[in-house]
């Protein structure tokens, strides 16, 4: 059983949150007597967030709903640079209007999962560009630069996999870190804010934040990351043949969302739970349980609740009805075209054009790479962006996948 004081260290461990913490103990005495502000940081990269970015988004919920004020900040100043982390190449520059509406239309996902307001626990979306942009660079760099050694830098892993593998990191995003510790020495003078959370792939930059807290703003601060979340058979967390899983309904539609988590594996389903859901950890142990078919069961407990989560009650219970009379018999997949085609012959994947082409929706390979091309294929409803996507039978929920040739045309592949 575990020994924390604070149920926000209680529950972030519990549910598989914890990867790393400069100072566990120091954090877990902190939370259990005070309010703790914390924040993480998101790029405005795009329109809408993917399913990729739902942990960190999740660690700020439980951050509310623990009785702590999380802060969502958005990288209006940062996003004009790019985070190199993880990053084989340079970002391509944005302009400060589609920064800017990237960020209004990314605040719409945020506002399902925290209540935003001015009270002493509401959630506050922040933007970076408020400090990053006046800065004045030489003054800056008499405050805040003289605290980065080039040595130390050098030996982050976002930069060392550039280097290793003589990939140009220009001097711009070299700066990027720097910027990232300033965010959280200005949250701190600005909000009181002494965590910063985020993934295990920030860890070289967050613990600088902290070092840089500590020795400008004399603040006992903390860092804490989540684990890099990859599916059992170890695929990274988010990434299906039809692309990236978006959180906006106007790029991914709720029944692709629902689809999405329907398809977990079933040795993920119970950390999905824990990590995805608000249900309690006593009513995923019951559905951690379940065998055989009845894993089934729990992956729709899965779906549901994280679409309702992210698209509402309504949305996410329209979609299991769909999934039901499209996958279930007696519904309205009876009266589709089936083929059916042996799990062996996936192998380790089948070119998607050559699945389009088999279920009779495409009279050739080449037709079916140019329906890909010109984004009229779907796969379980969701847009297929890649003509080179392979699919595997993940992919087939209750053994069936579903796949679509414009609006109207539609076929069943059932795996056998």
């Amino acid at each position: 059983m575990s020994t924390f004081r604070s149920e926000l260290v209680q529950t972030l461990s519990a549910r598989g949150f914890l990867h790393q913490c400069t100072d566990l103990e120091g954090l877990d005495a902190k939370a259990a007597k005070d309010v703790v502000t914390g924040y993480i940081g998101f790029d405005a990269t795009a329109d809408s967030l993917h399913v990729g970015s739902l942990l960190q988004i999740m660690m700020l919920r439980w951050m509310q709903k623990t009785g702590h004020r999380p802060i969502a900040l958005m990288g209006g100043g940062t996003t004009k640079i790019g985070d190199p982390s993880g990053k084989e190449e340079s970002r391509q520059l944005l302009t400060d209007e589609t920064i800017n509406a990237n960020i209004a239309s990314i605040q719409t996902i945020f506002d399902r999962f925290l209540t935003f307001g001015t009270g002493p626990k509401d959630a506050i979306l922040s933007n970076n560009a408020d400090w990053l942009d006046g800065l004045q660079y030489i003054p800056f760099l008499r405050e805040v630069g003289r605290h980065f050694t080039i040595n130390r830098m050098l030996t982050m892993d976002s930069v060392k996999m550039r280097l290793d593998r003589e990939q140009p990191l220009t001097f711009l995003e070299f700066n990027y870190m720097i910027l990232q510790g300033y965010d959280f020495l200005e949250l701190f003078k600005r909000t009181g804010c002494t965590l910063q959370l985020g993934g295990s792939d920030q860890w070289g930059n967050i613990v600088q934040g902290v070092e840089l807290a500590r020795r400008i703003g004399e603040a006992q601060v903390f860092g804490f990351t989540s684990p890099l979340i990859t599916t059992a058979s170890g695929a990274k967390m988010g990434k299906t043949a039809a692309g990236a899983v978006w959180l906006k309904p106007e790029r991914l539609a709720p029944y692709g969302y629902y689809q999405f988590w329907r398809n977990t594996e079933d040795a993920d389903v119970g950390r999905f739970l824990k990590l995805f859901t608000d249900l309690s950890l006593d009513e995923i142990a019951k559905l951690e349980a379940l065998a055989g078919a009845e894993i089934n069961d729990a992956k729709k407990v899965l779906a549901l609740e994280a679409t309702a989560l992210l698209h509402g009650r309504a949305a996410a219970e329209e979609a299991a009805e769909t999934a039901r009379r499209t996958f279930e018999q007696g519904g309205i997949g009876d009266d589709l075209p089936t083929v059916e085609i042996p799990a062996a012959e996936f192998g380790a994947g089948m070119p998607i054009w050559s699945l389009f082409h088999r279920a009779g929706l495409a009279a050739s390979n080449g037709e079916a790479r140019r329906l890909v091309r010109g984004g009229g294929a779907k796969l379980n409803d969701q847009k297929i962006d890649d003509e080179n996507a392979s699919v595997n039978t993940d992919a087939a929920t209750d053994g069936v996948i579903k796949l679509s040739a414009g609006k109207k045309r539609i076929a069943l592949v059932r795996v056998v």
